[in-house]
């Protein structure tokens, strides 16, 4: 049997397809650097979503649970390992995605016998000042590309554009408490975007980019907080802690997301 480019092209096609259905339920993420530090938003059902890398890097995806916390362990053990045997400043988010994560993300994408990974990451690294924090988002095939001030992951392109375009009216200047529900706001015009786009959903792709109103906003946000919570993980500028990151306790979530309650 001679196996030609088109036979890989179309295999390719297939796993980019297969992978993308996978992502396209998943709940967004959403980064977002202010002056009190650098923080990851979601809404999650029962499993955590959010977490500490090292010192200054914060993680979390959308796909296959098991490949979102394959990709966390491993980025674990090399940023201890690089921070062990180099320096905590050698441990960046950018050594971690495009050396150690990337390459074998890739390999595993183009290999026919074995399923690609289904996962779409975020990295979030803290500097000293907005201006210095970055985003990485690292794709099931292994690409991946930086951001500043904001970044999302989502279950389409389209959707993340959208929520990007959100993220950036958001302040560097913008206090938590004001930022988080802004972020919530733009992860929920990400949600109503990646339904619109799905396949077979009826709907032109005109009509999926139209604007969607606040109060479709906010009925997408009150329905899922009837089954969810927001999850917030914040690598906080000014804490004089050792330890940079923290979640966001459910007091602080509560008070925060008291606007969004249902007055029925």
């Amino acid at each position: 049997m001679v196996y030609t480019p088109f036979d890989f092209n179309e295999a390719i096609s297939q796993r980019r397809e297969w992978a993308e259905t996978g992502l396209r339920e998943g709940s967004p993420v959403v980064g977002v650097s202010i002056e009190d530090g650098l923080f990851l938003l979601t809404v999650r059902q029962t499993q955590r979503k959010i977490f500490e890398i090292y010192d200054r890097l914060v993680y979390s995806a959308i796909g296959n649970q098991s490949d979102i916390e394959a990709i966390r362990i491993a980025a674990i053990d090399v940023a201890h390992r690089e921070g062990f045997e180099r320096s905590p400043d050698d441990v960046t988010a950018h050594r971690l995605v495009g050396f150690a994560l990337s390459p074998p993300l890739k390999k595993l994408f183009g290999d026919s016998f074995n399923a690609p990974a289904v996962v779409r990451a975020i990295f979030g690294e803290m500097g000293t000042a907005p201006q210095n924090d970055l985003f990485y988002i690292l794709n099931y095939d292994g690409e991946f590309f930086q951001r500043e001030r904001c970044a999302a992951v989502a279950g389409t392109p389209e959707a993340e554009e959208r929520i990007v375009l959100h993220l950036a009216e958001i302040a560097p200047d913008t206090p938590l408490r004001d930022a988080v529900p802004m972020a919530l706001r733009a992860w929920a015009v990400g949600v109503l975007l990646s339904s619109r786009h799905a396949p077979g959903n009826g709907e032109e792709p005109a009509a999926a980019d139209a604007d969607i109103s606040d109060d479709q906003v906010l009925q997408e946000i009150r329905r899922r907080l009837s089954s969810g919570s927001v999850e917030v993980g914040l690598l906080d500028r000014r804490t004089r802690r050792e330890s940079k990151f923290r979640l966001l306790s459910a007091a602080e979530i509560q008070d925060i997301v008291k606007d969004f309650a249902s007055n029925d």
